[in-house]
């Protein structure tokens, strides 16, 4: 199973897409490493530096509509190979989302509200969360604050995620 712990990237838009997770000129990479460096590069945000800001971050917080555009299993594993296995947010693109799930990472949806909140009281590059898979709580201390947020998550989805994707789950299964 993958590490859904660490520090905090809050990307704060709506309608980040596949194309601004990792550019299309780099589909025809053989390797999931030959993606790292690339990864969120095209994004354009306000303060927002790539090389710098993603540096030792292991969960980004965003808000709806992630993973849009194109469908690709790129853009989760750019994600992968930054130690990124976990995106919070208000919704996703639906193949974005499976192939998150697929890949044995976790794509959590939350409330708006619950964003707002998370955005408003902890965006800041120390920030820190601790997720608990089988209590379906998250853990978030930052800015001398601390909260605890339930979540949850298909059981089918739990299994893709316990087994390190479906290639594992399968093998474990069939």
């Amino acid at each position: 199973m993958k590490n859904f712990n660490g520090r905090v990237l809050f990307l704060d838009r709506s309608d980040i897409n596949t194309d601004e997770i990792i550019p299309a000129k780099y589909l025809t990479t053989v390797s999931k490493e030959a993606l790292k460096p690339h990864l969120l590069e095209d994004l354009v945000l306000e303060e927002f530096n790539p090389l710098a800001d993603i540096a030792e971050k292991n969960v980004v917080i965003t808000r709806s509509n992630f993973g849009c555009g194109s469908s690709r299993e790129h853009a989760p594993w750019a994600l992968e190979v930054n130690g990124i296995n976990l995106v919070i947010a208000t919704s996703y693109a639906r193949i974005f989302r499976q192939n998150m799930f697929n890949c044995g990472m976790m794509a959590v949806e939350l409330a708006a509200d619950q964003i707002e909140e998370l955005f408003s009281n902890f965006s800041g590059p120390d920030t820190r969360l601790t997720t608990d898979l089988k209590e379906n709580v998250f853990k978030i201390q930052g800015n001398g604050k601390t909260t605890e947020i339930p979540f949850s998550i298909s059981g089918f989805d739990r299994s893709l995620v316990e087994a390190g994707g479906w290639l594992e789950y399968a093998d474990a299964k069939y």
